[in-house]
């Protein structure tokens, strides 16, 4: 059988119709094949239409994962999510051709490759607040951001899954947002009081009105599009950038340390392991028991006045309203001039 048509039935049958596996994996999916196929077909020195699942060997498999980490300078935990994808598609074939079962053993049984782990990067309470405070309100864009960084550190969802967010995920009026996140799965998430009415307050004076086609996303870009989760990744990388120095932002990942400093919170608050687990849509506990890992005994005078302060409603003001139409206004005045 031909790699190219196995990999035909894998991605438009097996991972959408059998797995339910989201859109976004399956793009995902995509690129490591992508990159595979390309270095099957030089090692096996063919064409890729010529390349049939029996040249899928743990010997070329293996060649290719040193190839990722040697030449493309991929990280280990890179080498191992491409190696995850592989044994996806083995595991396919042994469901699907249980007459090449013995290829789809072969390549299930390639070990991960240890790596070390990183410090966890998140923000401490002060951090958090300069974070916020570095939001210029004035800007068009300003409370958008704004409300972002808010929902990112309260409910510690991922890029992706702020992006995606649309209206009818929001109930004001139980201050709750509902998330989809990995594996096409929605949760449920209590939000702050201050969190809410932010969201509420964007929606009613700040959202601009987007193209039909995203008229249900909850934040849009300058494009009147729907954000993207590399777009959040910018907002959040442009504010760490202007509040912490170059060598804490090293450890720092630009979203996913609003994740971590959500769970840190959680874990100093005293919150149980399982509430951490659902409120951040992890599959397994033992992803969240990291958390309980970290020293966290300091600084908490700081974390009670942010606790303080995420817990406030927040105070509609007219006059930034004003301020923020009269910078929009001129703007369209100088784009007018320049026509």
């Amino acid at each position: 059988m031909r790699l190219s048509s196995c990999l035909h039935q894998y991605f438009y049958e097996y991972l959408p119709r059998i797995k339910g596996t989201s859109e976004h994996s399956i793009k995902a999916y995509r690129q490591t094949f992508s990159l595979l196929l390309h270095f099957l077909a030089d090692y096996h020195k063919m064409t890729i239409k010529s390349l049939r699942i029996e040249h899928l060997t743990p010997e070329a498999v293996l060649a290719f994962l040193h190839h990722l980490e040697k030449d493309r300078k991929n990280s280990i935990q890179t080498r191992n999510n491409r190696l995850a994808v592989i044994k996806s598609l083995a595991k396919m074939i042994r469901f699907m051709h249980p007459d090449k079962k013995q290829i789809a053993e072969t390549l299930l049984i390639i070990p991960q490759k240890r790596a070390q782990k990183k410090v966890m990067g998140f923000l401490y309470p002060e951090e958090i607040m300069r974070v916020f405070s570095a939001v210029d309100l004035k800007k068009k864009e300003g409370m958008r951001d704004f409300t972002i960084l808010h929902l990112l550190y309260d409910s510690g969802a991922r890029a992706s899954e702020i992006a995606t967010l649309e209206f009818d995920y929001f109930d004001p009026e139980n201050e709750t947002i509902a998330v989809l996140g990995k594996g096409n799965r929605y949760r449920l998430i209590n939000l702050c009081p201050r969190t809410s009415s932010l969201i509420s307050d964007y929606i009613i004076n700040h959202r601009v009105d987007p193209i039909p086609i995203f008229s249900q996303r909850l934040f849009i870009n300058q494009r009147k599009r729907g954000m993207t989760r590399h777009g959040i990744n910018k907002i959040c990388r442009k504010y760490l950038t202007k509040t912490l120095s170059p060598k804490r932002l090293k450890g720092l990942s630009p979203v996913h340390c609003f994740r971590h400093s959500c769970a840190v919170n959680m874990v100093t608050s005293g919150d149980p392991v399982s509430t951490i687990k659902n409120r951040l849509g992890h599959q397994s506990v033992e992803s969240t028991m990291i958390y309980l890992q970290l020293d966290l005994s300091k600084k908490r005078e700081i974390q009670n006045k942010l606790i303080e302060y995420m817990q406030s409603k927040i105070n509609h003001d007219k006059k930034i309203d004003e301020l923020i139409d009269w910078k929009n206004n001129a703007e369209i005045l100088v784009w007018l001039d320049s026509l």
